[in-house]
């Protein structure tokens, strides 16, 4: 195991679960076998918690007094991270593998492209695989290739119901942390059964109403791999959350990133909807995709201003079907229902006063 300092042991979150974390020591020189590393559960230092330090997966820590006969301990420190990403919870990742099926469920390119927008804000390699591949024949399968391509990526086919190119997953994942990510249903949790033999992780099936998978894995837990490195394993969600700033979303459009490093629109902030000079044209399949990514992230930046603004005069009203839009608010109490209860007692101080 790898000693840090005075005894202290260095490892990796492995999952987290209430207050307890889940953590991996490291090897050291004596060649201890990969698959046997001490697996300690760790409790976080009081410290820790008063300075409102959170242990995320993938962090590496410092643990201190190990109990190895109740493989007990305790995290005292969290090393610096290269990266963290908040939703899911997880730090120290290299890249993102996006698994989606070509058929049940059906691809969805609308989702896919929204899948990949939000991979692509992490600023992590991203990869591309397709499940399901022997369901389609090799036409669609050129069609699909052709139209990912265009869009900046270069799709992997897989069958991991039977074994098409999952060695070249293995590759792709080699000594990497990397976060699988995907709807529900798609086959993420028998692609990490099948990599990694004996997990046993519970799968899911595709709901025949919806055409939509159900959700099997509750909570991020960091898997090693035979070969080498980790898989985190995500919880499956059908819409993930844009948290990109309206001027960089155009920036995760991969087939849009490189025409903006070679022409520049003419106004700084451009944000790319029929400006004068706007090097972007809407001549991209997805750039319908981009506007309404764009509204979204407008309405989220709007939503935050006016959170650290109270004198703000506009108010987030929400809809049916999750419609949301912005509407004055009415300051004037003149405009504001007076309450039953304010009613009763201005009726009793009336009455108080005609009685004197």
């Amino acid at each position: 195991m790898a000693v840090a300092t005075d005894g202290q042991l260095v490892g990796t979150v492995l999952a987290v679960q209430a207050n307890f974390y889940k953590v991996q020591l490291d090897q050291d020189d004596r060649e201890i076998d990969p698959a046997h590393l001490p697996i300690l559960l760790c409790t976080r230092r009081t410290r820790l918690k008063k300075i409102g330090q959170q242990v995320m997966v993938g962090d590496r820590v410092v643990v201190e007094e190990p109990d190895w006969a109740g493989r007990r301990g305790a995290i005292a420190e969290v090393l610096p991270r290269t990266g963290q990403l908040d939703r899911p919870a997880i730090a120290n990742v290299n890249q993102i593998m996006l698994v989606f099926a070509v058929a049940d469920p059906p691809l969805e390119a609308y989702q896919l492209s929204r899948f990949l927008v939000k991979a692509e804000s992490t600023g992590w390699d991203v990869v591309l695989c397709l499940n399901k591949s022997d369901l389609i024949s090799a036409e669609e399968q050129q069609e699909i290739s052709d139209r990912l391509l265009a869009w900046g990526y270069q799709p992997l086919f897989i069958s991991v119901q039977n074994q098409i190119n999952l060695d070249q997953v293995i590759t792709h994942l080699s000594h990497k942390t990397t976060v699988i990510a995907g709807p529900s249903g798609v086959g993420k949790s028998s692609l990490i059964n099948a990599l990694i033999p004996d997990i046993n992780l519970r799968v899911g099936e595709v709901s025949g109403k919806l055409a939509r998978g159900r959700h099997t894995t509750r909570h991020v837990e960091l898997f090693e791999l035979p070969d080498g490195g980790l898989l985190a394993d995500t919880p499956g969600f059908n819409q993930p959350d844009l948290d990109a700033q309206p001027e960089e979303l155009v920036y995760y459009f991969p087939e849009v990133r490189k025409l903006l490093e070679v022409n520049h629109c003419r106004f700084s902030d451009c944000l790319h909807r029929d400006e004068p000079d706007c090097a972007v044209q809407g001549n991209w399949e997805r750039y319908e995709h981009y506007l309404e990514f764009l509204e979204e992230a407008i309405a989220r930046q709007t939503q935050l201003n006016q959170q650290t603004d109270p004198e703000s005069t506009l108010k987030l009203k929400t809809k049916r079907k999750g419609q949301s839009k912005y509407e004055p608010k009415l300051e004037s109490k003149k405009y504001r229902r007076v309450s039953r209860k304010t009613q009763l007692q201005a009726l009793q101080d009336l009455y108080q006063d005609s009685e004197e």
